[in-house]
């Protein structure tokens, strides 16, 4: 297979709502000819299939799927709940629902019991057939007893019993909650891929000269398209022509419109405001942020967090137990006590009494009603674990620049101290340290760049730039060796020298600026003060960080003391670090989590790379179209607002305590359940209006997270 062309393609489709139909899928798949790869995401109905090309195509993939009874959709953005009359398993449950009355009805009336006794045993297999054909699956071909095989033989033993009427509704009622789950699951994808209704379905393209309309998905990377003012915007690009404002918060979640000129980035789903704007696309549909946004969600989906891990570890062995304990009750009781009918209808009432339906959905249900609400707000959790651990974060430690202040500084003070060969004066000095931070991309150097052009100073040309991690830059021009970099490092390398600069060094940090010093091998040739601004909502985050739980905020920077503890002090953070490398950042967070055990660590996803590592949850911020801070990030704050932060970290915890009334509810009911049943005080068909409607109850409750 080495030498043959691999392409890989995804479907999305119907009826897959569950692990059980995932296996179905893969054994329906497995050993096809060409299949080079397969992985099913059940939660959002999406198959990936690797396929040889010389040996099948899309097509026939696609076509084994519909015989297995999973057709692919063919439109991604038909993400609309289907009819009732458009779901097998709402019809099976209707047909059940409808020979069980009848069955009632014939029976009350009068009529030959057979009569009665056939509409049941119909209702039985009908309302059956999915669950049924589950668990001999399941059993069969998987090895595993499940909750359906559970339903199975209650339903089976209580119609040899005689008990036709009881089995018949026992069959209705769990077909009824696997309609309720599928539907449920169809739900929570729906709320997710409406976020695709944020783009346009046609683009007015020009291509040879001509102005065009065609479907966003036939964008190109390169074409030149037009978005007319109200108009949203088709695909991520970059503006060629045209001014306006553009506004963001449908993937972004910023209040206020951006405004917008030629060469910025625009991204899928934003909507225009007053002007024409023509804009070349930089990715294709389906690679553009929202098509991406979608997808991270649905991968997130699949990861399970480590409560819903055990839950279903614990049912794992849970069901079979519970069927080996109700054949003990049915064999071993009668023998010992005497009285087979009884212990037989005492059996099956146990095996329903205790299955685990709404334990086992009561935390995924949750969850994946969580999950895309998030992202619908902006805020992009990459699984259950991370929803977990958010709940529990106790300390949040937080970058300074970009995330607590604007990250857009400016200078402040310039200070020529001395000459040196090719640097005689101010602008000679301007011009160099533009040439090097025109190499860099930290905050600070684009400011210092973005001041000298300001001047009117043209940089100097440097070779052999070199980055010095938490210390600055380095650079050769043609009269020697230039430095950049704060006073730390300049401290460590000119030495008793740093003396005659050390004083306007602490006067401007006292005043809370940032200083960048340049210099030479031995000595400092100038001071830069730049000062960053807090952003407008910081202090506002950090109260509803606490009101929402956390019960410590600090500060980890590369910044001097004294503006750090400024910045902090205006924003009401109660800790602060500062002074920091990124090695040193690494450091004071695994102090951090030695002494209260659940940090999360926010920063922009690319320069905080090893700290987001090192914490518990790393969160990065202001993300749109950063592909790379979009794949490593734990959770992703897609605009730059901070109040995203405490919306996130609320949203987890109450994820976790519906999870958590959803445990106690199960469990509860289930223990009442199981008592009223080995004591002979519940019939079957109490338990199991008891037993779906608490499956029922846990699925309402989930779908509470559904709403922002």
């Amino acid at each position: 297979m080495a030498n043959k062309a691999v392409k890989t393609i995804e479907f999305h489709v119907d009826n897959l709502d569950c692990d059980s139909e995932a296996n179905a899928i893969r054994r329906g798949l497995t050993g096809a000819p060409g299949l080079v790869d397969l992985t099913i995401y059940s939660k959002s109905a999406r198959v990936s299939i690797s396929y040889a090309t010389q040996e099948a195509s899309p097509a026939t993939f696609s076509e084994r799927l519909r015989l297995l009874g999973y057709p692919p959709r063919k439109n991604l953005r038909d993400h609309r709940l289907p009819k009732p009359w458009e779901n097998a398993k709402v019809l099976t449950a209707c047909g059940s629902a409808i020979l069980l009355a009848a069955g009632w009805l014939v029976g009350t009336a009068g009529a030959p019991e057979l009569a009665s006794v056939s509409l049941y045993l119909a209702a039985i297999v009908i309302g059956g057939w999915f669950f049924g054909r589950e668990a001999i699956e399941e059993l069969v071909f998987e090895r595993e007893i499940g909750i359906e095989l559970l339903m199975t033989v209650a339903a089976v033993a209580s119609a040899i019993l005689g008990q036709f009427a009881e089995a018949a509704t026992l069959a209705f009622l769990y077909s009824i909650s696997e309609a309720a789950e599928g539907y449920t699951e169809e739900k929570t994808r729906s709320a997710v891929r409406a976020l695709m209704d944020l783009t346009p379905r046609l683009a007015l393209v020009r291509r040879e000269g001509k102005e065009q309309e065609i479907p966003a998905e036939q964008l190109r990377v390169g074409d030149i398209f037009i978005v007319r003012p109200g108009q949203s915007v088709a695909t991520d690009g970059e503006i060629v022509s045209g001014v306006s404002g553009v506004n963001q918060a449908p993937v972004t979640g910023e209040s206020m419109p951006v405004g917008k000129k030629p060469h910025d980035t625009v991204f899928a789903g934003s909507i225009n405001g007053e002007g024409v704007l023509e804009v070349r696309a930089t990715k294709v549909f389906a690679e553009n942020t929202i098509s991406r946004i979608i997808r991270l969600v649905e991968e997130a989906r699949e990861r399970k967090g480590a409560s819903q891990r055990f839950i279903e570890r614990f049912g794992a062995w849970y069901s079979p137990a519970v069927l080996a304990v109700g054949i003990l009750i049915s064999v071993l009781l009668p023998v010992l006590l005497g009285g087979w009918h009884s212990w037989l209808i005492r059996a099956t009432i146990f095996i329903v009494a205790a299955a685990p339906c709404a334990l086992v959905i009561s935390i995924p249900i949750t969850m994946v009603a969580a999950l895309g609400t998030a992202a619908r707000r902006g805020v992009l959790i990459k699984g259950g674990s991370y929803m977990e651990e958010l709940a529990r974060i106790v300390v949040v430690a937080l970058d300074k620049t970009g995330t607590v202040t604007m990250g857009k500084p400016d200078v402040t003070d310039f200070v020529f101290l001395r000459a040196a060969p090719g640097v005689e004066n101010q602008r000679a000095l301007l011009a160099l340290a533009a040439g090097v931070e025109a190499r860099s991309e930290h905050p600070l150097a684009r400011a210092i760049v973005h001041h000298v052009q300001k001047l009117g100073v043209a940089p100097v040309e440097i070779t052999e730039f070199r980055a010095l991690a938490g210390a600055g830059a380095s650079a050769q021009f043609v009269d020697g060796r230039v430095f950049v970099g704060n006073p730390k490092s300049f401290r460590d390398r000119v030495g008793v020298k740093f003396g005659a600069v050390s004083k306007q060094v602490e006067r401007l940090e006292h005043e809370g600026k940032t200083v960048v010093l340049i210099g030479g091998d031995d000595e400092v040739w100038g001071v830069i003060a730049l000062r960053d601004t807090l952003r407008p909502d910081a202090a506002q985050a950090i109260a509803a960080l606490r009101s929402s739980g956390i019960k410590r905020v600090v500060m980890l920077t590369g910044d001097n003391e004294t503006s750090a503890r400024a910045i902090a002090h205006d924003a009401g953070i109660d800790e602060v670090h500062a002074g920091l490398t990124p090695e040193n950042k690494v450091e004071k967070l695994r102090d951090l989590a030695r002494a209260h055990r659940h940090v999360a660590m926010v920063g922009d996803g690319i320069n905080d790379a090893p700290a987001l590592a090192a914490a518990n949850v790393g969160i990065a911020m202001g993300v749109a179209g950063t592909d790379a801070a979009l794949e490593t990030a734990d959770v992703a704050l897609m605009g730059d607002d901070l109040l995203k932060l405490a919306y996130a970290v609320g949203l987890a915890r109450r994820a976790q305590g519906i999870t958590r009334q959803n445990l106690i509810l199960s469990s509860l009911l289930i223990s009442a359940l199981v008592a009223g049943a080995l004591f002979g005080l519940l019939s079957l068909p109490v338990v199991v209006v008891a037993h779906e409607l608490s499956e029922l109850a846990v699925i309402a409750n989930g779908m509470r997270m559904l709403r922002a």
